[in-house]
């Protein structure tokens, strides 16, 4: 098969494709996947450039998400057939701990990522546990499907299970031409929030626009908590999202209203940020971690994509041979929404 491998860490000049040995089914409760379309994260730049610990073996072959056609199944599959559109989830738990167990899957302490630990989606064929995949509704297609899965989980965790959005509350979202960013701009219009959305490019903040933000601001020019602050006079916002990490972290607590939550599923710009624990507990916020999301989160925003909502937004789709300058589009930040490899021509 043809996938896209990396063949050793250091960037993205790493990356090409190659034929590689077609994966085989090893558990009864094992699928084959043909790839039709896969999608990149910001992920997956870390991953071409290097995690700790990581324990990749060379060729790695990378991403997250993608969608496609049901190849083959285990002995014990009884939910799909060959010839299914299925959607991947890359959160992999063991399904058998006790944190599995109380469906809270994403804090399995054997969690793997397709893609980051284990083999990943630009390929031509995938293996993954059949609890790991989801029908297709029926009008979507292949780039939004190969795109739904990691972007909008972890933002449905992040905004309804960890912050507990309610309606009517007003939520900062940073970095909006992400597709964590957009899927929890989507999530918090659906909710019946209000949003307000940064970005350095006011291109993406007229998309925003269009997507529905309440309010959006440039942070290369804005001074983002007295914007904050003058909009949603002096209180500050309920939430505040944030994958940025250190540049953006004091102006997310500075954006806090007291007894506001802020929650965080990336460190972009770095990850050591300092705290002074006077204003933590006088302010009485809390400051959340997410990752990924357990299959009954799952579950719940497949249910919304079949009925036509939480669809991510597609900047472009390349094909597999192309990958390498999708990666480099992500690498310097132009995209808004979600970069597509289409695997299967």
């Amino acid at each position: 098969m043809k996938a896209l491998t990396l063949a050793g860490t250091g960037g993205i000049e790493q990356l090409g494709v190659q034929e590689l040995p077609d994966p085989a089914i090893q558990k009864p409760d094992d699928v084959t996947v043909q790839v039709h379309a896969a999608a990149l994260n910001r992920l997956d730049l870390f991953v071409a450039t290097g995690l700790p610990r990581s324990g990749l073996t060379f060729p790695h072959v990378v991403g997250s998400d993608g969608a496609g056609v049901v190849h083959r199944v285990g002995s014990a599959v009884r939910q799909f057939k060959p010839g299914d559109r299925v959607m991947i989830n890359p959160a992999l738990s063991c399904g058998e701990c006790p944190v599995c167990l109380e469906g809270e899957d994403s804090l399995c302490a054997s969690l793997k990522v397709l893609g980051e630990h284990r083999a990943g989606t630009v390929a031509q064929y995938i293996v993954v546990p059949a609890r790991n995949l989801a029908a297709v509704p029926a009008n979507m297609p292949w780039p939004q499907a190969a795109a739904f899965s990691l972007a909008t989980l972890t933002a449905w965790r992040m905004l309804t299970t960890r912050a507990r959005l309610r309606a009517d509350e007003t939520v900062l979202i940073w970095g909006i031409g992400g597709g964590v960013a957009i899927a929890a701009l989507q999530i918090v219009k659906l909710i019946g929030g209000r949003t307000i959305v940064t970005s350095g490019s006011d291109a993406k903040l007229d998309v925003a626009l269009n997507l529905g933000a309440d309010i959006v601001l440039n942070h290369q020019r804005m001074d983002i908590r007295s914007e904050v602050r003058r909009q949603t006079a002096g209180r500050g916002a309920d939430v505040v999202v944030d994958s940025v990490g250190e540049q953006s972290w004091p102006a997310s607590l500075g954006s806090l209203r007291r007894g506001g939550r802020l929650v965080v599923c990336g460190a972009t710009t770095g990850p050591m940020v300092s705290l002074d624990l006077r204003r933590l507990f006088w302010h009485g916020w809390s400051i959340l971690g997410s990752t990924l999301g357990s299959l009954q989160e799952y579950a719940e925003i497949v249910r919304h994509a079949a009925e036509g909502r939480l669809w991510p937004v597609i900047d472009r789709v390349v094909p597999l041979a192309e990958a390498p300058a999708a990666y480099e589009r992500l690498q310097r930040g132009e995209q808004v929404g979600k970069l597509v490899i289409e695997v299967a021509q």
